[in-house]
């Protein structure tokens, strides 16, 4: 299983939280989706994570994908709320 953390801008609520983890999540390979509003980090979990297909996802739900957060704490679930 691989796992992705995205910066993604634009959620201020736990509305917009929502949002977000229901579109990402029905995309095919993805397995889980958490999204943490205090920092606009989005970790994806799944077998095969397309990120053009996160990236689509993202902003047609009317936020902006960032891309990758490359020194994301992957290790712990301390950032998530």
């Amino acid at each position: 299983m691989t796992i992705k953390t995205y910066i993604v801008e634009g959620m201020t609520c736990k509305n917009c939280k929502a949002h977000v983890e229901r579109s990402i999540k029905e995309i095919p390979g993805v397995d889980d989706v958490i999204a943490d509003i205090s920092n606009g980090q989005v970790r994806v979990s799944g077998d095969e994570i397309n990120m053009l297909k996160v990236k689509q996802s993202v902003e047609e739900s009317g936020y902006i994908f960032k891309g990758e957060a490359h020194n994301a704490n992957r290790g712990s679930d301390a950032w998530i709320s």
